[in-house]
C-alpha cells in the first residue's frame, strides 16, 4: 500500500451505561437514535459506552500486565503458552499469523475465553476443536493475569450483550419481520467469547530501511479487515514505553491508533475516550439483521515513535458454530450485500457467505481462506 495522507477524524457515538440498561420507552428511543448515528449510513460503525461499573480500573489492570507479559521467557511462553491443536486460538501467538506467506511480527496476541476455562460441551470440542480451545495460563510467572483478563472480558461481554438488545429494538423499528429479541437471545448466555490482548510491537523507523515507508501505511500495526462474527467489544488502548513499560498518557504520534471506512468510503481517524469501551458491528450481525446494521472495515495504524507499543483488547462475542445464518424473511440477500458499500481493503461479503442458511462455523472457515488469498495477493 501506498503512504497515506492524513485522515479525517472520525466522530465516536457516546451512550451512558445507564442509559443502554434503561428499559423505559423514552430512553430506548434515545438509544436508539444514538445507534442509527453510530451504525447508520453516516456513522463510523463504533458506539462507545461510558461509566460501565469498574470498567476503568479493569482496563488498567489487565493493560498494565502487557509489557511485563510480553517480556516473559520467550521459551516459556512459546513452550508453556502456545496452543498449536488450536492453531494459536488459545494462549500466545507471535509469528503464527501471517501477512500474506510472511509472518506477522509486528505484534503479539494473547487469546483467552473470560467466560469459562472450558467452554462448550465435550461434544462441541471434539466437534470444533478450533472454536473452543481450553484456557492456558501463565499462573507460575503472572498468575495476577488470569483475573485481570477474566474481569475485563466479562465485563466489555456485558456491555455487548446489553448494546444486542437495542440493536434488536432499533432493527425492528426498520423492519417488522425481524425476529424479537434474535441477537440479545443469541448471545445472552454464549461461551463462544475469545479475548484478545494485543501487544502491539514498536515499528522500526530506520531510515535507511524500507520499514520506515510502513509507518506511514494506515495498516501498519494491522491490516484492513472486518469482525467477521457477530459483536466485537473493544476496550480502547493504551501506549507504553516498550524499553521500559512506562505508561503514556497518550500516543506521542497523534496519526497512530484505529482507523475506519464509512459508507462512503472515506478513511476516518477513530479515537474510543480512555474511559470508554465500544462495540463494533460483526459481518454476520450484518447478515442476521438484513444489513440494518453493517461491519465497518477497520486497521490500526502504527506510531512513528520506535520506542512506542500499543495494548488493546478486544472480545469477540460469537454463537455456536453450527448456528444457521438466516436473514429476516423480507429480505434479500442483494439488500444485505448493498447496505455496506464494497471496499478494495476487504474481501467482498458476497464471495464468502455462500447462501442463505450457511452455518456460522462454514462462513468462518470461508473467511479465514480469502484473507489468506487476499493478504497474499496484496503482497505481491
Amino acid at each position: 500500500m501506498a503512504e497515506e495522507g492524513a485522515a479525517q477524524e472520525g466522530q465516536v457515538v457516546t451512550l451512558d451505561w445507564n442509559e443502554l440498561c434503561d428499559t423505559t420507552a423514552a430512553v430506548n428511543d434515545k438509544v436508539v437514535a444514538a445507534l442509527e448515528e453510530a451504525y447508520g449510513s453516516t456513522g463510523t460503525g463504533i458506539l462507545a459506552v461510558r461509566n460501565v461499573p469498574g470498567f476503568v480500573k479493569a482496563k488498567h489492570d489487565l493493560f498494565s500486565l502487557a509489557h511485563k507479559f510480553v517480556f516473559l521467557p520467550s521459551d516459556y511462553l512459546e513452550t508453556k503458552l502456545t496452543d498449536k491443536e488450536s492453531l494459536y486460538n488459545s494462549g500466545w501467538s507471535f509469528g503464527k499469523e501471517k501477512l500474506g506467506d510472511t509472518p506477522d511480527t509486528s505484534k503479539g496476541s494473547f487469546y483467552f475465553n473470560p467466560i469459562t476455562d472450558t467452554p462448550g460441551t465435550l461434544d462441541d470440542r471434539q466437534q470444533y476443536p478450533l472454536s473452543y480451545p481450553k484456557n492456558i495460563w501463565p499462573t507460575e510467572k503472572l498468575p495476577e493475569l488470569e483475573p485481570a483478563a477474566k474481569e475485563l472480558g466479562c465485563l466489555l461481554t456485558r456491555v455487548a450483550v446489553h448494546v444486542g438488545r437495542l440493536i434488536d429494538i432499533y432493527v425492528k423499528k426498520h423492519n417488522d419481520e425481524y425476529a424479537e429479541a434474535f441477537l440479545h437471545d443469541s448471545i445472552k448466555n454464549t461461551d463462544k467469547v475469545k479475548g484478545r490482548l494485543l501487544y502491539y510491537f514498536p515499528l522500526d523507523n530506520d531510515v535507511d530501511d524500507d520499514s520506515c515507508s510502513q509507518v506511514k501505511k494506515e495498516d501498519s500495526w494491522i491490516g484492513w479487515h472486518n469482525d467477521s462474527g457477530y459483536l466485537t467489544a473493544l476496550a480502547g488502548d493504551l501506549y507504553v514505553n516498550h524499553e521500559t513499560g512506562q505508561i503514556l498518557e497518550q500516543s506521542p504520534d497523534p496519526s497512530s491508533g484505529l482507523y475506519v471506512v464509512n459508507r462512503s468510503d472515506c478513511v476516518l481517524h477513530v479515537r474510543i475516550p480512555d474511559d470508554c469501551c465500544a462495540i463494533q458491528i460483526g459481518e454476520c450481525t450484518q447478515i442476521c439483521t438484513g444489513g440494518a446494521v453493517t461491519a465497518t472495515p477497520h486497521c490500526v495504524r502504527g506510531c512513528s515513535d520506535s520506542t512506542v507499543a500499543r495494548v488493546s483488547l478486544a472480545c469477540f462475542v460469537d454463537v455456536k458454530p453450527s448456528t444457521k445464518l438466516s436473514m429476516p424473511s423480507n429480505c434479500t440477500r442483494d439488500k444485505v450485500l448493498n447496505a455496506s458499500m464494497p471496499s478494495a481493503r476487504v474481501p467482498p461479503l458476497g464471495k464468502r457467505w455462500i447462501d442463505e442458511g450457511m452455518t456460522f462455523g462454514d462462513f468462518l472457515k470461508a473467511t479465514f481462506e480469502m484473507y489468506y488469498k487476499w493478504t497474499t495477493q496484496a503482497a505481491e
